[in-house]
């Protein structure tokens, strides 16, 4: 079965050129060579591709030669990420992985550490920022925090189950896109950025060798930046059924069906994970469309069959209540 497709909320494209544009360089140039049309940049409603997104991140990455993208005082030169992963690798324990990890990045960069920590039943791993980037943009704790913890996870083989972030500042206007980036109970206004996890995971073996490391290397900037979905939730598997379907899109009570429940029973389990029948269809739709938009010169009225819609002024209506922006807009190159 195909998967469905990912689209990722601008609010994460501004902040990840604005590192560059704070010393600054111009953007425009980066994201249209990426596919992104620098006027998204200023609809808060817009979204891109995750393919766009990691096009974006690997610009970022080798025009600059700097893996922090121009937020620290000096760059992460390429191949950072790697020396990391190289440095845990061969620890029994990811407890003994994470001081590893901690201790090659602390070599790297002098603005920011790594700090494992603990609390009570849990442990993590903290931002301690020096006083001269205390007041750091947000997106850096954002791109730390998922980076570090994604690179713990895969040493334990792929999963380490989150039981908080805390971010060390007020919550943006975009918090409500955070779910699928930070999957477990968010805290803003904390004294320090960090991710929380039950401490007996310290005690996991790290199960991964050099072939494995390179492996991971190889894809590792989408694996550490694209959000991952939660296949073992129902949202997850009423969006594989609609994936599936197209482009008959059924509706809540053949879904039901499909997944041997009672339309009650699907409505109240979507509820328990935050969401709606109808919520899930129109977010696979929007991202269908921005995908099909971005990759192909599909006519707006085909699309708008292949999404269900009765004809294209209905879909070109929906889609702007979406993202903000006309069809057009999505095109390479605005056309």
């Amino acid at each position: 079965m195909l998967r469905p497709p990912v689209t990722i909320p601008i609010a994460f494209v501004r902040g990840m050129v604005s590192g560059v544009q704070a010393r600054g360089l111009p953007s425009d140039p980066l994201l249209e060579e990426a596919g992104i049309a620098p006027a998204l940049l200023q609809e808060p409603s817009a979204r891109v591709t995750a393919e766009q997104y990691v096009a974006l991140f690997q610009l970022l990455i080798e025009r600059f030669d700097d893996e922090c993208l121009g937020f620290l005082s000096r760059p992460m030169k390429q191949g950072s990420l790697a020396l990391m992963a190289r440095s845990a690798i061969s620890a029994a324990t990811l407890e003994v992985a994470t001081r590893r990890c901690a201790n090659t990045f602390r070599l790297l960069q002098d603005d920011v550490m790594l700090e494992p920590v603990r609390d009570g039943e849990l442990a993590g791993v903290a931002l301690r920022f020096s006083p001269a980037t205390a007041a750091c943009p947000t997106f850096l704790h954002e791109l730390l925090l998922r980076v570090i913890w994604r690179v713990l996870a895969w040493l334990v083989g792929g999963q380490l189950p989150v039981a908080r972030f805390d971010f060390a500042f007020a919550s943006p206007p975009y918090a409500g896109s955070y779910g699928k980036i930070f999957p477990a109970p968010l805290q803003f206004d904390c004294s320090r950025s960090a991710f929380w996890f039950d401490a007996k995971w310290l005690q996991r073996p790290v199960r991964r060798d050099e072939a494995a490391l390179r492996a991971f290397l190889a894809d590792a900037r989408t694996h550490v930046i694209v959000p991952r979905r939660a296949d073992d939730l129902l949202s997850a598997r009423v969006r594989g059924h609609l994936q599936h379907a197209q482009p008959a899109w059924p509706d809540l009570v053949a879904t039901a069906e499909a997944l041997h429940m009672s339309s009650s029973t699907l409505q109240r389990r979507l509820a328990g994970e935050g969401t709606t029948f109808q919520s899930l269809k129109d977010e696979l739709r929007r991202d269908t469309a921005i995908v099909r938009l971005n990759a192909s010169a599909v006519p707006l009225a085909t699309l708008a069959f292949e999404l269900g819609f009765a004809d294209s002024a209905a879909f070109q209506r929906a889609f702007k209540g979406w993202t903000g922006s006309a069809p057009g807009a999505y095109r390479r190159g605005g056309a």
